[in-house]
């Protein structure tokens, strides 16, 4: 298997990682078109209603010019961020990690304009030292059309219509009617697995 080929992402899913820790190499997709409704700009979580999506406004080109992935700015004139961390307050305080992580992510949640697209890469850069594992990564050096070279996973963006991923319940602290939440973002996953966390990404059975 070639190198793993991904976007990076707001959060990741937890399929995303699972391929992210068991890949030799990674190498996030840089040159794209930015696309709406997908996981570069949003997150999926448990909340007492089902699953709540973390949304994060961009800024568009003025001009109406097609912007590639890299060039997106997220929109500071809402305070996106300060919203996103109350509703892992809301959603989390009474889960068994919650606390144990707090002051280790915070500070993600303190800026409303950045770039999107390494604000992503500071989100998976602190998920892999959360996790204590370290990611062999690089950027593309062009965009990848045919992918030939890699494993391509890029498809694992796609938030509308996601494929479905079979992925090993878990106890969840926020279980509406029983149901198990599958895929959500990795701060799920961590909030209520913890140290655990890895294991669990390494356990499950993916097409790898």
């Amino acid at each position: 298997m070639g190198p793993l080929l991904v976007h990076p992402t707001y959060w990741p899913s937890i399929a995303q990682m699972a391929y992210v820790i068991r890949a030799n190499e990674v190498v996030f997709e840089r040159w794209d078109n930015y696309q709406k409704q997908t996981y570069r700009n949003r997150a999926y979580i448990a909340h007492a209603n089902g699953k709540l999506s973390l949304n994060v406004p961009v800024l568009h080109s003025v001009d109406g010019r097609r912007q590639t992935s890299r060039e997106v700015r997220t929109d500071g004139r809402f305070p996106w961020a300060e919203q996103h961390w109350k509703s892992l307050q809301s959603a989390y305080r009474s889960s068994p990690y919650f606390e144990y992580y707090e002051d280790e992510l915070i500070d993600l949640f303190s800026e409303m304009d950045v770039n999107l697209m390494d604000h992503n890469m500071r989100v998976f850069q602190r998920v892999c030292e959360l996790l204590g594992t370290e990611i062999n990564w690089r950027f593309s050096d062009s965009y990848q059309m045919e992918a030939d070279e890699f494993y391509d996973k890029r498809n694992l963006v796609v938030a509308k219509k996601a494929p479905t991923y079979s992925l090993t319940p878990y106890t969840q602290v926020l279980q509406p009617h029983g149901e198990f939440l599958s895929n959500l973002s990795i701060l799920d996953l961590l909030f209520n697995e913890g140290p655990n966390t890895l294991s669990y990404l390494m356990e499950q059975n993916l097409d790898i």
